[in-house]
């Protein structure tokens, strides 16, 4: 027998996961079997998250075409985990307009771009184009936040950090010009 979630809780859920995303410039998505989620930038689109990737873009790892990821979504103003949502991966035909619309937020989200306007016709090209589709009550939210920070453990290393700096050194660097 499965739980069903209050029609409430639903819209709650529904309007945490939109405003989120809409304000957050970075999700961090895992797809399909890739362990590992990665950090992509993206536009909120008419009730999904969606990003470009591949050639030059961002790397898109695991996530295909009618597959699953799970999305989470940072809070603007702290940077922490703010909601975690699985989604549906929908490739978007290029240049339909569904790929029109998406594309026309993306745009203006990228930042640096090499060749500037240019670059939708290079997407058209050599990107993907996807929307990640919400499809399911949010496996993280507050109140329901899992106990440990979700950070990787930092690779082990030889290096070490610098050694304090020398105590004459700030009267050195700040030191006011004579005449």
């Amino acid at each position: 027998m499965t739980e069903t979630v209050p029609l409430g809780q639903a819209l709650l859920d529904q309007a945490l996961v939109e405003e989120a995303a809409k304000k957050s410039g970075l999700v961090w998505v895992a797809g399909g079997d890739s362990a590992a989620p990665q950090a992509l930038w993206h536009a909120w689109v008419d009730g999904a998250v969606c990003v470009v990737g591949g050639d030059s873009e961002q790397p898109l790892p695991g996530l295909a075409d009618g597959g699953s990821a799970t999305v989470t979504v940072r809070s603007k103003d702290k940077g922490g985990r703010l909601v975690s949502f699985p989604a549906r991966v929908v490739e978007l035909e290029a240049r339909g307009e569904a790929w029109t619309a998406a594309v026309n937020e993306l745009k203006g989200k990228r930042l640096n771009a090499p060749d500037g306007e240019a670059m939708t016709e290079r997407w058209a090209r050599q990107c993907r184009v996807l929307r990640l589709e919400p499809s399911g009550e949010p496996g993280e939210r507050p109140g329901t936040m899992p106990g440990d920070s979700g950070a990787a453990a930092p690779v082990v290393t030889d290096a070490t950090t610098r050694l304090p700096i020398p105590a004459g050194l700030p009267k050195l660097l700040f030191r006011r010009k004579r005449r």
